[in-house]
């Protein structure tokens, strides 16, 4: 009997300690380095990489990518560098970048200007697209994957990366480049009407469906008033999603029944096993699945 147990045991063995790279953690030491990858008059602006230490491969690209509301957050805070540390651990390259913060002393509420707040979209998706250009430039010092790279940001991050992909479009990236995918958390933007066959992209969107200041569906930002000089119409995750369902393209919508806005940073820490499963899926598998998940508080 215990030459039996013994033997299925180890039988077993493999099939326990197996690990899949990418959806399991599959590294135990990262490294992390600090580039400038921008300078705007007297300012210089950083992004942070991270990768697993023991592996020479090209790997697949989160750039993530902090909210704060335009005028304030930071690319190294606490609960960026857990989300990039344990994603790299499963095998993806991870930068968390820094980008001018335009609203900073006008703030991001009813009572600035439409035309404004959407300069702020567009400063930060060019900002994204300098340190895009940067890592695709610098290939040896980063050594990524160029067709798996995918954008994730949260509140005004998760706006401005929504905002490239999916309004902003004219780029000075490379020709033929393509995002492999967009993670939102928390985020919206000023139209639908760029989000077509051709440019939809993978996505996955999180949101608390009670957000009071990036709506969940379609809402004005902040819930302003048409008499406000920020009044300016958003669609959110729930519009996003819905547009990709009826193109019949791949989405993963996670609502929160109840969430404010306070739920924009908490999936990255709570949600990383939806966040894996997307990647390895959706992203890297390519296989196109419409997923909707709720959860309530």
């Amino acid at each position: 009997m215990k030459f039996f147990q013994l033997t299925l045991l180890l039988l077993l063995a493999p099939f326990v300690s197996a690990q899949t790279l990418y959806l399991d953690d599959s590294f135990s030491e990262i490294e992390v380095s600090t580039h400038t990858y921008q300078k705007k008059k007297k300012d210089s602006f950083q992004l942070d990489f991270y990768r697993p230490k023991t592996t020479s491969e090209k790997l697949p690209l989160l750039l993530y990518v902090h909210g704060g509301g335009f005028s304030g957050g930071q690319r190294d805070d606490p609960n960026s560098v857990e989300f990039a540390t344990k994603m790299a651990k499963k095998g993806y390259a991870v930068i968390s970048m820094s980008y001018e913060l335009t609203m900073k002393k006008l703030g991001f509420g009813c009572d600035t200007k439409t035309e404004k707040k959407i300069e702020a979209f567009d400063s930060v998706a060019d900002d994204i697209v300098s340190a895009i250009n940067y890592i695709l430039k610098e290939d040896k010092v980063f050594n990524i994957n160029k067709d798996q790279i995918v954008l994730a940001g949260t509140s005004a991050g998760a706006e401005a990366v929504l905002h490239l992909v999916y309004v902003k479009q004219k780029t000075d990236l490379p020709r033929k480049f393509q995002f492999a995918g967009v993670i939102g958390m928390a985020g919206a933007i000023i139209g639908l009407e760029n989000l077509n066959t051709e440019t939809a992209i993978p996505t996955q969107l999180f949101h608390g469906t009670n957000d009071n200041l990036v709506p969940y569906h379609i809402a004005s930002h902040h819930y302003c008033s048409p008499d406000d000089k920020g009044y300016m119409m958003l669609y959110g995750s729930r519009a996003i999603a819905d547009k990709l369902k009826g193109l019949g393209k791949s989405y993963f919508l996670f609502s929160i029944n109840g969430g404010t806005h306070s739920w924009s940073g908490l999936p990255m820490r709570r949600c990383i096993a939806e966040v894996t499963d997307f990647l390895y899926y959706d992203v890297l598998q390519k296989s196109n699945r419409q997923t909707e998940r709720v959860i309530g508080l």
